[in-house]
């Protein structure tokens, strides 16, 4: 999925974006959800495939039919909202967590947009009833920028596990 070379660590759009990625982390982990669909794009696909082991003469993007999920602006919100009621018992209690974003990479795109790479390890501590739990992964991001900052809008995410070994998926990596 890499196109073009990378552009300067020092170059300004690198650093705008890997700004954006820590801005993220920061909402995401001090559950401040509503402040993190805000930097949403309107068309927003938020995926993750399903990861399968595959041969070496199998190619794995074929194989990859399933997607643990494949969201738009209008689940996103959704998801969102439910946080906020007496339904979300899949977060009650909250989860503790904490992204850490780090490899950042990012080539220009189409027209004026930014292609970001990025491994995020995600910690997750829900108590002191279950062992917390990691997960790794690999995203490729394109943002856009707007009158408002940069607006992410689409996220491929490629954990590096084929058989996840956490509770469920209702955070957002």
């Amino acid at each position: 999925m890499q196109s073009g070379d990378p552009l300067p660590y020092t170059d300004a759009r690198h650093q705008s974006a890997a700004q954006f990625l820590t801005e993220e982390a920061h909402l995401l982990d001090t559950s401040d959800f509503e402040g993190w669909l805000e930097l949403m794009a309107p068309e927003i696909r938020y995926r993750m495939p399903v990861r399968v082991t595959a041969v070496k003469a199998a190619d794995e993007a074929e194989v990859q039919t399933m997607h643990h999920f494949d969201e738009d602006w209008y689940s996103l919100q959704k998801r969102v909202q439910r946080f906020g009621t007496d339904y979300a018992w899949t977060e009650d209690p909250q989860s503790r967590i904490r992204h850490h974003v780090s490899n950042v990479r990012t080539f220009a795109g189409d027209g004026d947009e930014l292609r970001v790479e990025s491994a995020v390890l995600l910690y997750r501590s829900r108590g002191d009833r279950t062992a917390p739990s990691l997960l790794s992964a690999g995203r490729t991001d394109v943002l856009v920028p707007t009158t408002d900052g940069l607006r992410l809008r689409s996220r491929d995410i490629e954990i590096d596990e084929s058989v996840l070994r956490t509770q469920n998926l209702a955070i957002f990596l």
